[in-house]
């Protein structure tokens, strides 16, 4: 890759290649920059999203099973919509087929996307197939719809907003290292036997996520409708710090009300990790961080699933985990850039 491109790392280069397009229809209401795009359909908007997953990036064929794949490439598409406080109703999805795979592969990988249809009301709306020279190659485009009182961007946090998440973080990522591990300890073996006995909990939060469909339903019911919201798929730290910039605002979050799931610890322990940095920069959790009025904070506790872990502060004031001596860490995304 690209030194100079490099150097911007993923966010910064798409500012980069984005930021002098101008607007020309008036029914494109928010393009580059949020989980997906919102463009006016008359009584509510219309929200695009694409996503693209590249063989030896994203995954590995290696241990990820193709119905696996398949069902989280909808995940993956969705996500995006929940993050805009919306609701999926379609998906396309597009391949780059390379010639070491078969049929029956590209129909496991088929299925996995019809379970993921039917299992989040979601129709298969079409797509695209073509050969691939690199490997196998995925496009998925969500779309979706939101009440125009109801949107929710990156943009909207305000001073003294609570912070939270769902679920629990760096589970996917530890998932992955296992997976790694086991690859790396099992090349070359012709009879490979994993150890994965006490782990299926981390090694499903990384082959087969799911999206956050229930919060956002849940969110309806009791009335809360977040100043902003995004999806974790690059990290906690990489997201927070895309909510600070987008909104013009700093946040605290404390490290001890960081939601990590006993097996993440037991996982990180074993391979001499840090479960914090896992949940922090470890990505694909798919887990939603929401800000919310600190009015709302009664509201809250009808919402399960979550946990209450920060506060929005002042712009200036910078994104810091805070530790419970009271010390501040800044928040780092490293992001795509450091991996040359």
């Amino acid at each position: 890759m690209n030194k100079n491109i490099v150097s911007l790392g993923e966010f910064g280069l798409i500012e980069h290649i984005t930021h002098n397009f101008t607007v020309q229809n008036p029914s494109t209401v928010h393009g580059p920059g949020d989980d997906a795009a919102v463009i006016d359909a008359g009584e509510k908007y219309l929200l695009v999203s694409t996503d693209l997953l590249l063989e030896g990036i994203h995954f590995d064929l290696t241990y990820t099973p193709f119905a696996h794949l398949g069902y989280k490439v909808v995940v993956v598409g969705i996500s995006d919509i929940y993050a805009m406080n919306g609701c999926p109703q379609q998906v396309t999805v597009s391949v780059g087929l390379s010639a070491k795979l078969d049929l029956p592969q590209v129909e496991e990988f088929y299925r996995g996307v019809r379970m993921a249809c039917e299992q989040y009301g979601v129709d298969l709306a079409g797509g695209d197939t073509s050969s691939s020279l690199t490997g196998f190659s995925i496009s998925v485009t969500a779309v979706g719809k939101v009440g125009k009182d109801k949107i929710t961007y990156r943009s909207g946090a305000q001073i003294n907003d609570l912070i939270c998440v769902t679920g629990n973080l760096g589970a996917a990522y530890m998932g992955l290292q296992l997976l790694e591990r086991e690859k790396r300890a099992l090349a070359g073996v012709a009879d490979p036997k994993p150890r994965f006995e006490g782990y299926s909990y981390i090694l499903q939060r990384q082959l087969k996520p799911e999206a956050q469909a229930g919060l956002i339903e849940s969110l309806a019911e009791n009335g809360i409708v977040p100043t902003a919201m995004i999806d974790i798929s690059d990290g906690l730290a990489s997201e927070m710090l895309h909510i600070c910039k987008a909104s013009g605002c700093g946040a605290r979050i404390y490290l001890d009300k960081l939601p990590i799931a006993h097996e993440t610890y037991a996982m990180a322990e074993e391979l001499h990790a840090d479960p914090v940095v896992a949940a922090l920069n470890g990505g694909d959790d798919y887990e939603m961080l929401f800000i919310v009025p600190l009015a709302m904070r009664e509201k809250l506790t009808n919402v399960s699933g979550i946990d209450l872990i920060g506060h929005i502060t002042k712009e200036g004031t910078g994104a810091a985990l805070v530790t419970p001596d009271g010390e501040e860490i800044a928040l780092q995304a490293p992001g795509w850039k450091n991996e040359e």
